[in-house]
């Protein structure tokens, strides 16, 4: 079963996000089932080039493939050209896509063999057509000796990540640094609307910095394991409490990374929901491809349309 039903409309409490009626969640792409681990995503302005991660079962690979739509279908996943024996992960494009950044464990000087902590990197292109340069690390403020996650931007270049420190709220929390004068502030800790004691992370900021969409980790009330959660501004410019975005998007499994599309109306994220059932098999090819297709249980990427009124 690559879809699951929605059987009736999904309504966010707050009245300003809604999936509309008779919508599916389904699998973004069977041909990603080659993979064993699939995880985060972004996708540029015109829809016709994705990003997304590509990882080992249990995480010790970590790679960054680009996909592009030719002729309506999309292309093989291609390794990104930077790629070595380090880790790359949660890639997000700028607002005129010609900017890419991700997370890596990747040393900052070639000669270096060790890898670091996780920082914030990005490559650039001089046009769409253009080959990718190599890595550079955004430096500080934002990047330190700590964990440094999940880069995502608004149109005023405003940064949010995730950032694993001693000084935050909880083991991970959603910091920002403000663009300001062609350079980056320090990071600021988000408040306890967003942030608790416990895992907060995975944040999608919108393009005009209007809501926010990220994950919790086994927070009360929540469905289980990682939920996917939604904020927006008030009229003075504060994050409003966090709510659950609520079943059948959140399930009892672990959702994470969000990416919305906001010009088609489509929320991507990262499951592992599980819903295979017991049954009989006529060949072990058709137990295979049940197995490999179904929602089972690993990390694949998902889709639905959602409309988001702010």
């Amino acid at each position: 079963m690559l879809k699951l039903k929605l059987l009736v409309a999904l309504i966010i409490s707050s009245g300003y996000l809604l999936a509309q009626e008779d919508n599916e969640i389904v699998q973004f792409s069977a041909s990603l089932n080659q993979f064993l681990s699939v995880r985060d995503f972004c996708l540029s302005k015109d829809g016709n080039e994705a990003f997304l991660t590509i990882q080992s079962p249990f995480q010790e690979i970590s790679q960054i493939v680009s996909i592009k739509k030719v002729n309506g279908e999309w292309t093989e996943p291609e390794l990104l050209p930077f790629s070595d024996s380090y880790m790359y992960m949660e890639p997000f494009l700028s607002k005129d896509d010609k900017r890419l950044y991700f997370a890596s464990d990747r040393p900052l000087n070639d000669s270096i063999q060790e890898k670091k902590d996780f920082d914030i990197w990005y490559v650039e292109r001089m046009s769409l057509f253009d080959h990718w340069s190599e890595p550079i690390n955004l430096g500080k403020p934002v990047n330190s000796e700590l964990n440094e996650f999940y880069p995502t931007l608004s149109d005023n270049n405003n940064l949010y990540f995730t950032l694993e420190s001693p000084a935050g709220l909880g083991k991970d929390d959603i910091y920002f640094c403000r663009w300001d004068n062609g350079n980056y502030a320090s990071p600021v800790l988000l408040d306890e609307n967003i942030n608790s004691d416990g895992y907060e992370f995975n944040a999608y900021i919108s393009r005009n910095e209007d809501y926010l969409i990220f994950s919790k980790y086994d927070a009360k009330g929540g469905h289980g394991s990682g939920d996917l959660y939604k904020s927006k501004k008030d009229g003075n410019g504060k994050w409003e409490k966090a709510e659950n975005i609520g079943l059948p998007i959140n399930t009892k499994y672990m959702e994470y990374c969000p990416f919305y599309d906001d010009k088609r109306g489509i929320l991507y994220f990262t499951s592992k929901r599980n819903d295979i059932i017991p049954q009989e098999f006529q060949s072990v090819s058709e137990f295979q491809k049940y197995v490999i297709e179904s929602n089972n249980g690993l990390s694949k990427i998902y889709m639905t349309k959602l409309k988001i009124d702010y």
